[in-house]
């Protein structure tokens, strides 16, 4: 389900070493008129990149620098380009007391649209973003993840100034739907929407509680590798099966199946599930608005709401059919589990997310909406504090 969001800025020490995008000189800018379309749109998606690393940067250990400050701003943009990179750099202290740093980020950018109008131009673009966690080389061959991935659409817009430099006006993340992307401003009191092809489900199924704990174990684990302590396979799943699923599928959709839009967690979640060898319940059109079914039909009309409703896959998954288990506690997810979250503790449950790895008692999950691969659950839980968390064991 999508979450309406509200932005907040924190103020951080330092941000007088903050690259001001306004402050950069016009040398570093290409002001030529490029010769066509074309080179407009490969000259912007640079510049696009250019500021969407240094907003990556501010997340690592190791400083912007001017080489990827590539680009100058409206006024009003550049207030807000300030204001982002001040709540950057508060959010990497934040993860850092909580132990999660990144080394280092590497930022690519793919343009799915442009429009070039004059003085006026917008991009639809995409940003793939790799965070670099400082594990070894033989702690990343023992099982930890080399990076945090994600992948996050964009709509950034440009004008030209008189002297024929482009300037960054806007950039709109699409990130109202899932969890604050690591890249963004954080978050707090989302609202959800029902739009992720769930619903009101025939049964009144009650309350769930608060959920699972938050808490972290007073020692840190020592399970390593992507199926730490489950074993690969039981006689009814393969959770070998799940994982490379979900190791595939995070950011390139499977064309198989229909994607619900920004909304496209559970669906997601599902996937996985029927991939490692959950068994289709029911079928029936007039079986879909009730909890006790889960299938995947040829329209979304065919469809239960529990294949794609957070709220609706808890149900079936934890009370009808039995096929997962209460976890007391988020630091008891392993590799294969499941994690749902109620944004807003009105005891509907609002995202679903899946369990990639496990390293040294830190789950790492990966979901879609927006699309993400092996998120430490620690930040998760640091970004968004007034949650109830739901931890299933599958």
């Amino acid at each position: 389900m999508r979450p309406a969001q509200r932005r907040l800025v924190f103020a951080a020490a330092g941000t007088a070493a903050i690259l001001a995008l306004a402050d950069i000189p016009a040398s570093a800018v290409p002001s030529a008129t490029p010769s066509s379309s074309d080179d407009t749109t490969s000259a912007l998606s640079q510049l696009a990149e250019g500021y969407l690393q240094q907003r990556a940067d501010m997340l690592t250990t190791s400083p912007p620098t001017l080489r990827f400050a590539a680009a100058r701003a409206t006024p009003a943009m550049s207030a807000q380009t300030q204001d982002d990179l001040s709540a950057l750099a508060a959010k990497r202290e934040r993860y850092a007391k909580i132990g999660t740093t990144y080394t280092k980020a590497q930022v690519d950018v793919s343009v799915d649209n442009s429009t070039v109008d004059g003085r006026q131009a917008t991009l639809q673009l995409t940003e793939d973003t790799r965070l670099y966690f400082p594990f070894t080389q033989k702690e990343i061959e023992d099982g930890a993840p080399e990076y945090e991935e994600l992948s996050l659409p964009h709509t950034v817009k440009y004008t030209k100034a008189d002297d024929g430099t482009w300037l960054l006006a806007s950039d709109k993340a699409d990130a109202e739907s899932g969890p604050t992307p690591t890249t963004q401003v954080s978050d707090v009191d989302v609202e959800p929407e029902t739009t992720d092809g769930g619903g009101t489900a025939d049964e009144d199924e009650g309350t769930k509680g608060k959920g699972s704990s938050i808490t972290p174990p007073a020692e840190t684990g020592t399970e390593t590798g992507p199926g730490s302590v489950k074993p690969a396979t039981t006689a009814a799943y393969s959770y070998n099966k799940m994982i490379a699923y979900a190791d595939k599928y995070w950011k390139h959709h499977n064309s198989a199946f229909r994607t619900y839009g920004g909304n496209d967690c559970t669906n997601f979640l599902s996937q996985i599930m029927l991939a490692g060898g959950w068994k289709p319940a029911g079928g029936s059109i007039i079986q879909r608005t009730s909890n006790k079914y889960w299938f995947y039909g040829p329209t979304s009309l065919w469809t239960s709401y529990t294949w794609g409703g957070a709220e609706n896959w808890y149900w079936f998954a934890i009370k009808h059919s039995k096929r997962t288990k209460a976890l007391r506690n988020v630091y008891d997810l392993l590799a294969s589990d499941v994690l749902q979250a109620d944004w807003n503790r009105n005891n509907v449950i609002d995202h679903s997310m899946f369990v990639t790895k496990k390293y040294r008692g830190m789950p790492y999950l990966t979901y879609h909406s927006y699309d993400t691969h092996n998120k430490p659950v620690s930040t998760l839980v640091s970004d968004h504090p007034n949650t109830w968390w739901y931890a299933h064991r599958t």
